[in-house]
């Protein structure tokens, strides 16, 4: 275990657990573009990182870590909305700036708008439905089918 070369997973009295050379490869997988780019900067053999990502621990680990990279990067763009917001608001009301860029600054306070109100229209819909679906009793299946 130590060459970071085999495919197990060191295990506790706890359940399985990844080595440190492990932990280093899902942190290098997220840093580098490619798995030999991954691979060689931790020092182990792409076919190592291959194996490694067909370990369910491994590979479950790794998604872990690239849906929490994702849901950091969407926290850092939504902090920077109300920004956003004020640097089209300031563009659409500068006289100066040419007319098209203060018609696509228009343009898209409009579009984020109204996708802002659909969404807010299907979430309230889908509650409503998931609300109705969840006061029925339930059916069993041979009685959906009328064998029941």
């Amino acid at each position: 275990m130590g060459n970071g070369n085999c495919s197990e997973l060191k295990t506790s009295g706890h359940g399985e657990r990844l080595t440190k050379k492990q932990d280093q490869a899902i942190a290098a997988l997220l840093l580098h573009p490619t798995m030999g780019a991954a691979a060689g900067a931790i020092g182990v053999n792409v076919t190592t990182l291959t194996r490694w990502m067909r370990v369910p621990t491994f590979h479950d680990s790794y998604m872990q870590a690239r849906r929490d990279s994702v849901s950091q990067a969407i926290a850092s763009v939504q902090a920077a909305t109300g920004e956003a917001v004020e640097t089209l608001r300031a563009v659409m009301r500068d006289t100066d700036a040419p007319a098209g860029s203060r018609v696509a600054a228009a343009r898209t306070v409009l579009d984020t708008a109204i996708r802002g109100i659909e969404l807010e229209d299907i979430s309230e819909r889908l509650a409503q439905l998931e609300a109705a679906v969840n006061a029925r009793p339930a059916v069993s299946e041979a009685a959906r089918w009328g064998n029941g």
